[in-house]
This record gives C-alpha cells, structure tokens and sequence, in this order.
C-alpha cells in the first residue's frame, strides 16, 4: 500500500510539474479590445479615479454603499471584457487527483 501511495505521489508530480511547464510555453496573444471596448475601460479607470478622489468622510452610509456596490460592477464588467479562465497549479492538482482516484 505505501508503494502504491509513493508511486502515485511521484506521478501527480510530474504531471503537475509538465502541466506547469507546457502552460508557461504557450502563451496565448491577448485578443485586441474593439473601439468600444476600449472606450469603456477608459471610462471605467476616470471613474475610479474619481471615486479615489472623494471624501468619504463627509458620505452618508447609503452613498458610500452606493459607491462600492458601483465599483463592483464596474469591477465584474472589467474581468469580463479581459476574459479567460484560469486555473491555479493546485487546482489543477486536485482534478488529477480526482481522476486517479475515480478511475
């Protein structure tokens, strides 16, 4: 049993190391921004810069809530112009994991 237990060990990494390595020598090209697109991002940055500027201070409760519950959007609506889906080495562990131990 622990035989079996080093041996898969030592696979998992490998695989993970190779799933590392080949993910770092394919680099995808980022897809240029349409006009639009673009223009809204810029929108988006003088937004917050503006937000940075403001005295919260002086805010009631509902207008700072406002103003973050705004930055959350504007935040959501960024990640999705710049799109992809990625997945972290330990994620990418525990999948080979599930698949071992499934099969």
């Amino acid at each position: 049993m622990k035989k079996l237990m080093y041996v898969l060990s030592f696979f998992v990494m490998v695989f993970a190391f190779e799933v590392e390595a080949s993910a770092a020598s394919n680099k995808k090209v980022k897809e240029e921004l349409s006009p639009e697109q673009k223009e809204r991002l810029s929108e988006i940055e003088v937004r917050v810069e503006e937000i940075k500027a403001m005295d919260f201070s002086e805010m009631s409760k509902e207008e700072r809530k406002e103003v973050k519950n705004e930055l959350k959007d504007m935040k959501v609506e960024a990640k999705q112009m710049g799109g992809g889906v990625y997945l972290s080495v330990g994620a990418i562990i525990i999948i080979l994991l599930l698949l071992i131990l499934l099969t």
